[in-house]
């Protein structure tokens, strides 16, 4: 399995000891006493960041420890002169190295942003929760400097039409079912350390983020003719695992990593600001062709559902020849964070799961384990409610409303997808132009070698 790189921190000298990263960790990856530093324990940590997200613990200009605030702030890698407060819990900062690649006249620098973070960038902007800023978004990209504003979402799109495929190969040949959805890297990395024994269960895809590095250093080096290691890979998450999930040893599809650097959305605000950019004022822009065109289920993605609605809408449409907007299934609560559904498929009867929050998921876990699970597909994401709540996404402070903030954050991205003129994966012109000209088709020769991977089944970590 792969060992886990350190990204997510607890600072000691910060840390009051609250024990509020304690209790919204999934995995009881923290532990202290109350009123002293907590401590992570990186082998059962699955770097959600939810420690990040609520802590409230910061230096204060009245700290003891406030007069080494410049040297706290360099060995963060952040600017020493950086008016952000420093909290206990943070991650680790890649903003120095996606400056570099900018600043390298070597590198063609492409950028990739995932659909939540459009729906919550504005927040840092004193905007509301929801305020969907696509334009503006990719507009502050290029002022920033990057050569090629693309989108995750078109990978997205691309994720459906392998893992869709998937799940309907896996029912005509009896398994493994159920399957997993593996696009949330938290989620991933507990299967690994916790369930290594169930890893084959999920799918073989890799997320949208690594996809869309993967095709960035061929399919767009191709298209930009120049070579791989000429090419610098950006992403912009709402996540601090795919910091990890970057890393990752096997994510090299073209010999040289898909993904060079990933930037949290908190990361990518204080960039803007730092050149004096303001996102809120910024005129709207599209994103760049090919791989910046996307449909309304690959925007879902960043809300919890969203993968498997996205999925039927294409697996409903391929097997029926019934060109679907809306999936139209009905996922009813049964349980703590999670909804049941069942809908035919290819003349079959698909029994689907979604799971909310990766605390949730261990029940259904042990039914697989045991050979009782009444279930072939299923959807987990490792923050509730989504990627809309990752650990990358701005500060949820006592005093402000973490669900309804969350709920306005997929609100907006639900808004966009049916604002959309093409609402389903396999009809986005530029997927389809993908597999015409370069993949083939989907779980083909060539998409296995740059868009699926492998997950070990040995347990344990640093």
């Amino acid at each position: 399995m792969t060992k886990i790189s350190q990204v997510v921190f607890i600072d000691p000298a910060i840390c009051t000891g609250c024990r509020r990263c304690s209790e919204v960790c999934p995995v009881d990856a923290i532990s202290g006493a109350e009123g002293e530093p907590q401590k992570i324990d990186t082998s059962k940590c699955v770097i959600c960041g939810q420690c990040v997200l609520v802590c409230s613990a910061f230096v204060s200009p009245f700290d003891d420890v406030a007069e080494n605030l410049p040297a706290m702030r360099a060995d963060r890698g952040l600017d020493k002169a950086d008016p952000a407060p420093l909290f206990a819990a943070h991650f680790r900062n890649d903003t120095a190295r996606v400056a570099g690649f900018l600043r390298d006249p070597s590198k063609m620098s492409m950028v990739q942003c995932a659909p939540a973070v459009r729906t919550s960038i504005a927040e840092e902007y004193g905007l509301a929760p929801g305020t969907l800023t696509p334009g503006q978004l990719a507009a502050s990209l290029r002022r920033l400097g990057f050569d090629a504003v693309y989108d995750t979402v078109f990978a997205a799109d691309v994720t459906i039409m392998e893992e869709s495929s998937e799940l309907l190969e896996r029912i005509e040949s009896a398994g493994p079912l159920p399957m997993f959805t593996s696009c949330c890297p938290g989620w991933v990395r507990y299967m690994e350390t916790a369930w290594p024994d169930l890893t084959d269960h999920l799918s073989s895809c890799k997320s949208p983020q690594q996809m869309a590095g993967a095709l960035f250093k061929t399919y767009g080096a191709e298209i930009a003719g120049i070579g791989p290691e000429s090419i610098a890979s950006v992403a912009v998450m709402p996540c601090t695992a795919k910091k990890h999930e970057a890393a990752r040893p096997e994510m090299r599809s073209s010999g040289h990593p898909d993904v060079d650097a990933v930037l949290t959305v908190t990361e990518l605000a204080a960039m803007l600001k730092a050149k004096g950019l303001n996102l809120a004022e910024m005129p709207e822009e599209e994103f760049d062709v090919p791989m910046g065109l996307y449909s309304g289920a690959g925007v879902i993605f960043g809300a919890t559902g969203g993968v498997m609605e996205a999925a039927l809408r294409t697996a409903i449409a391929v097997t029926t020849g019934k060109e679907v907007c809306e999936s139209g299934v009905d996922f009813v609560p049964a349980g703590e964070g999670i909804r049941r559904a069942t809908v035919e498929v290819a003349g079959k009867t698909i029994r689907a799961v979604i799971v909310s929050g990766l605390a949730n998921a261990a029940v259904l876990l042990e039914d697989v384990r045991s050979g009782k699970a009444d279930f072939d597909f299923m959807e987990v994401m490792c923050c509730p409610g989504g990627c809309v709540a990752g650990g990358g996404q701005p500060k949820l402070l006592p005093g402000i409303d973490p669900a309804g903030v969350i709920a306005k954050r997929r609100g907006g991205l639900h808004r966009h997808d049916k604002e959309l003129p093409v609402r389903a994966s396999h009809k986005n012109e530029s997927v389809v132009a993908l597999y015409d000209n370069f993949l083939g088709a989907p779980l083909g020769h060539r998409s296995h070698e740059l868009l699926h991977t492998h997950y070990c089944i040995e347990g344990g970590g640093d």
